[in-house]
């Protein structure tokens, strides 16, 4: 079962956020205040994230389904914004269930499969000795050790349990399935509603490449770019990110 984090009125369709790697449905608080003022926000914990359970395997398949049944709770229709991993179920969902979705935004991330790694922030937050963290800024401290960028330091000790002594992450999962994470599952099928690929003008997530696998699945897909923002474009052009959303989802549906 997922963790959600409800803002704003049930009325309407309803928006869902699905955050990326490492990350959590609090990460999205702000934005997702901010668009409740028109909106009902649902901000979802991914499994063997935040609040929601662990569970076996993490597959976009299997966040797909969490998915689905989430959305089918609040009524079998919304719209989604996800980013890079969260990014990616929700385009799983959007192209096995197409009906569930009326609009669709992918935040930094492509449906192809990234050769970099991600285990070098599994293996910084599993060297945290979490017998001598009292505050966040003592596992930051530890952090510093393995990840240089400071940003990240605290992103990922936003999933940190200080009080319980552990990780929001089932990191062990995460590491096992770090293949599936990376790639992209073969599905079939196409998502005809508008979806637009929002991407940090500075990250290289989502190339010139990428675009002819995009039109194929997405033929509706749009772009846009945020200048001066990287691959967590909504953290560092918040206001930005949030009027591209905002006018997109009010767009008409041509």
């Amino acid at each position: 079962m997922l963790n959600i984090i409800e803002h704003g009125s049930a009325s309407g369709v309803p928006l869902l956020i699905v955050h990326g790697l490492y990350g959590s449905a609090r990460n999205w608080g702000v934005i997702a205040k901010r668009l409740a003022d028109q909106r009902h926000v649902i901000a979802v914990d991914l499994r063997n994230h935040g609040e929601s359970d662990w569970a076996a395997p993490h597959t976009y398949p299997a966040m797909a389904e969490d998915l689905r049944a989430v959305v089918q709770h609040f009524g079998g229709r919304a719209d989604m914004i996800g980013h890079s991993m969260g990014g990616k179920a929700a385009m799983v969902l959007a192209l096995q269930t197409p009906q569930m979705l009326r609009r669709l935004v992918v935040a930094d991330i492509a449906p192809v499969a990234y050769s970099h790694s991600q285990m070098q922030y599994i293996d910084a937050m599993r060297a945290v000795d979490l017998a001598r963290v009292t505050k966040r800024a003592d596992a930051m401290a530890q952090l510093a050790d393995h990840v240089d960028d400071p940003v990240l330091q605290s992103f990922f000790t936003q999933s940190l349990d200080v009080a319980g002594k552990r990780w929001r992450l089932n990191l062990d999962q995460l590491a096992q399935n770090m293949a599936d994470i990376l790639s992209f599952p073969e599905v079939s099928g196409q998502f005809a509603n508008p979806t637009l690929f929002l991407t940090g003008a500075q990250s290289e997530y989502v190339l010139p490449e990428h675009r002819p696998t995009i039109r194929a699945l997405f033929p509706k897909a749009r772009f846009a770019k945020l200048q001066g923002a990287g691959h967590w474009l909504h953290a560092e052009k918040p206001r930005e990110f949030e009027a591209s959303v905002r006018a997109f989802l009010a767009a008409s549906d041509d």
